[in-house]
């Protein structure tokens, strides 16, 4: 009976390809197991559409500036007004439908944006970009003027294109204009300076 030699390094070479696919397929399914536990820890879309709440970073935003972030499916509108529209507010009252929201204020304004600027802190506003008309986006207008469509005494505000609607600064509906309310502001609340929860106000 004759021996067999066989080449140790063949043996070594057997061994490191089955140890290289073991710790591979070891690897792979490690990661099958992970992605689904740290997607799990994210809002699903689904848990968005039913109004979980959004952060929104305002450190950036310059007075003047606005910003938008979705919250239920919803443009949520974030401006960051100069002390100069923050003064025209009041002098508006007049010409306004409803300048204290008193119209269906639970559901348009929160109790805390029941005041002058219809928000929690004057420089930052905060609404629900959708007009109370018939559902349109009314688009910013914050320079001030005579302009297409507006006012020659215009203090800026936004413009509904859809039907003639104008709104102030602060989402005040003007008198004799298709929308019926306000501009919704939605629950929200500062988690710091620089960071606002748009769909929850637990600490507002």
């Amino acid at each position: 009976m004759s021996d067999t030699l066989v080449d140790s390094t063949e043996i070594d070479s057997s061994k490191r390809t089955w140890l290289i696919a073991s710790s591979c397929a070891g690897a792979v399914g490690v990661a099958a197991v992970a992605v689904p536990f740290v997607s799990s820890l994210n809002p699903s879309e689904k848990a968005k559409a039913a109004g979980a709440a959004v952060e929104a970073d305002i450190s950036a935003l310059k007075p003047g500036q606005k910003m938008t972030v979705e919250w239920r499916g919803k443009p949520v509108w974030i401006v960051r007004r100069t002390p100069e529209q923050l003064a025209a507010l009041k002098a508006l009252d007049p010409q306004l439908a409803d300048p204290q929201s008193q119209r269906k204020p639970s559901e348009l304004t929160p109790e805390y944006a029941r005041n002058e600027y219809r928000s929690i802190k004057p420089e930052f506003f905060v609404a629900v970009g959708i007009c109370t008309h018939l559902g349109c986006s009314p688009s910013e207008k914050f320079q001030t003027g005579a302009q297409a469509s507006l006012p020659d005494d215009w203090a800026g505000g936004f413009l509904c294109p859809c039907h003639g609607s104008t709104f102030d600064m602060a989402g005040r509906v003007f008198k004799n204009k298709p929308a019926p309310d306000n501009l919704e502001v939605p629950p929200y609340m500062y988690l710091s300076d620089a960071k606002l929860l748009i769909g929850s106000d637990k600490k507002a």
